[in-house]
């Protein structure tokens, strides 16, 4: 009588082929779940690719991670979008002052809309008073506040209505032979004082201001304290408010977190804030982008705060999208925004000012942006970018306009005491 396989020979055949069916059923699977990733989140021809690109586009620098754009549809030049009133852009060079330059851009703006003459307004003037009021804080504080360039745009109007505003031909903030604005070596001594103050432990605020304005006056020149204008011998803060006829109270800011209420007042907790504000009004990601689209169509210009140290934002080409390798645009959403805030992917690196838009019927809308970084003058539109709106809704932290183009959001906030 002929043997059959031993049982050990029979049980490793079947499962060989048990293994090989359950191969082929994990490949079935892989291949439907990738056919379901194609079409839940993009085809293939749909998604963006990456590439290295020389940092700053400067040959020779440390290659970092970009999107390639060349397959990325995008407006043309700023010609095509809507635009409302503004001033050609202006470089802030070697400082970190956007702050300043964003705001000021923006007050520009609200002056025609407001029927009121046009006038190239200081960005420095704002920029020497909050120096003075960083050293403030950081003495008063006893050394436990922040000192750094950035801030944001309402401690800019903080200091307009406490110190007024001067026109540019006023005040430039440049030393005499000086034609671009370079802060790296004011900073360096202002920083050095206060941190001498510190180790001393010399709180004496007096004498500690007056040192902090013989630095500033020997970097960026002493302010006018009286200004001439039409024969008339005015305060920087009668000329804001008898000529310029501004009110820095019109001004809200607006952000989209959730680790505040929604319909809420709270502080933005980001460095840039170093005085702690929480004078901003927080509302869901929809409607925080509702309120931006909405008011640059009723005539409104928009003080925005953005991340723009990103693989999308290119500055060669001006334009800052979400590449698909980030997250698809159709994905962005509350807890996504947030979850990159909370893991610093996305920071507050940058103030600028909206000045136009371009919806689209179909797919994404592209917002004008007036930017003084030098980012926005590696390319062709010089001192512009193009934000598509999947950038706005993800990268955009925070964002300042007068208070009457924001009525109906500002309504569903509880009535302040």
């Amino acid at each position: 009588m002929r043997k059959g396989p031993s049982f050990p020979v029979t049980v490793l055949a079947a499962a060989g082929l048990l293994a090989l069916v359950s191969c082929q059923n994990q490949e079935r699977a892989r291949n439907r779940f990738e056919r379901w990733v194609d079409q839940q989140v993009a085809p293939a021809e749909a998604r963006d690719k990456a590439l290295y690109l020389p940092a700053g586009g400067e040959a020779g620098a440390k290659p970092a991670l970009a999107v390639d754009m060349a397959g990325v549809q995008r407006p043309a030049n700023p010609g095509v979008f809507t635009q409302i009133f503004h001033l050609p852009p202006v470089e802030q060079n070697n400082t970190g002052t956007c702050w300043s330059f964003g705001t000021t851009s923006l007050l520009e703006s609200e002056l025609r809309r407001l029927g009121r003459p046009v006038v190239k307004l200081s960005e420095l003037y704002t920029v020497y008073w909050e120096y003075v009021e960083k050293a403030r804080r950081y003495i008063r504080e006893k050394g436990e506040s922040a000192l750094a360039e950035g801030s944001e745009p309402n401690s800019a109007l903080a200091r307009m209505k406490t110190y007024g505003i001067v026109r540019a031909s006023d005040y430039s903030g440049l030393p005499a032979g000086q034609t671009k604005h370079d802060h790296s070596r004011l900073f360096q001594d202002f920083r050095a004082y206060l941190e001498t103050c510190r180790a001393k432990q010399d709180w004496d605020e007096a004498r500690a201001l007056a040192a902090v304005r013989a630095i500033l006056d020997r970097h960026l020149g002493r302010p006018p304290e009286r200004i001439n204008v039409d024969g008339r011998s005015l305060s920087p803060q009668d000329y804001l408010a008898q000529v310029l006829g501004l009110d820095p109270d019109d001004y809200v800011c607006f952000i989209s977190f959730m680790y505040l209420p929604f319909y809420a007042k709270g502080e933005y907790r980001v460095p840039d804030n170093w005085w702690h504000s929480a004078d901003y009004y927080n509302l869901p990601l929809h409607e925080f982008y509702l309120a931006i689209l909405r008011a640059l169509r009723r005539g409104f210009t928009v003080v925005l705060a953005a991340d723009f140290s990103e693989p999308g934002n290119r500055g060669e080409v001006n334009t800052a999208i979400v590449p698909t390798f980030d997250i698809p645009a159709a994905f962005i959403d509350q807890p996504a925004r947030e979850l990159r805030f909370v893991n610093k992917t996305t920071t507050d690196d940058h103030v600028v000012h909206a000045v136009g838009y371009k919806e689209a019927e179909k797919g994404l809308s592209w917002f004008l942006v007036k930017d003084s970084w030098e980012t926005a003058y590696r390319g062709p539109h010089k001192g512009y970018f193009f934000y598509r709106d999947d950038y706005v809704r993800l990268k955009i932290l925070m964002f300042m306009v007068h208070r009457d183009a924001v009525k109906e959001y500002l309504g569903k906030f509880p009535p302040e005491q």
